[in-house]
């Protein structure tokens, strides 16, 4: 695992709420059930559903609201879950790809969610934007050991890895800062 890096002190769980023009502000959960399974979506590109992955809920920060808000505001609408008690600030990545036809550069902070929920949302359960209608094919949960052996795609690249020291570990102190990922 590469060294880790944290960010000054603040909310949300000791990471000072930075944003630097150009860089799209996102909160992502990593949202567990009482099993200790992680919810993921199954997302690919609009047009081409063979470029596909997985992925954590979350999405952009909107208007005024923290990012424990959009956190909390993103699962609700892409997965009708609700009932969560959100935690700290696991990780934060900087990330840019390509997607439905433009880059996307973000600065995503990935918090912890647990949540007594079991089921995988249905999409007729999801308020999804209509963007998300045309990219988001479902969501399934995963334990540590699926994802480990995952041919798929997933992100982050080392969720795996990430997964299994906070399910040994419990979370850091500060968020761990992952590598960017530019794709």
């Amino acid at each position: 695992m590469p060294a880790e890096t944290s960010y000054g002190d603040g909310p949300a769980g000791g990471a000072a709420d930075m944003y630097e023009g150009g860089l799209r502000k996102v909160a992502r959960v990593v949202l567990l059930d009482p099993q200790e399974r992680i919810l993921l979506l199954h997302g690919h590109e609009p047009d081409d559903p063979a470029d596909d992955w997985w992925f954590t809920p979350g999405g952009g920060v909107e208007g005024d609201e923290t990012r424990e808000q959009a956190a909390l505001r993103e699962l609700a609408e892409e997965t009708g879950i609700t009932d969560v008690e959100l935690g700290p600030v696991l990780w934060r990545r900087r990330c840019s790809f390509p997607f439905a036809g433009r880059r996307w550069d973000q600065d995503e902070w990935y918090y912890l969610a647990r949540t007594a929920a079991t089921h995988a949302p249905v999409p007729s359960g999801m308020a999804l934007t209509e963007l998300e209608r045309r990219s988001v094919a479902g969501a399934r949960w995963w334990t540590c050991q699926e994802l480990a052996r995952a041919h798929e795609t997933v992100y982050p690249t080392r969720l795996a890895e990430l997964l299994r020291t906070l399910l040994d570990e419990g979370p850091s102190a500060r968020p761990v800062v992952l590598d960017a990922e530019i794709v």
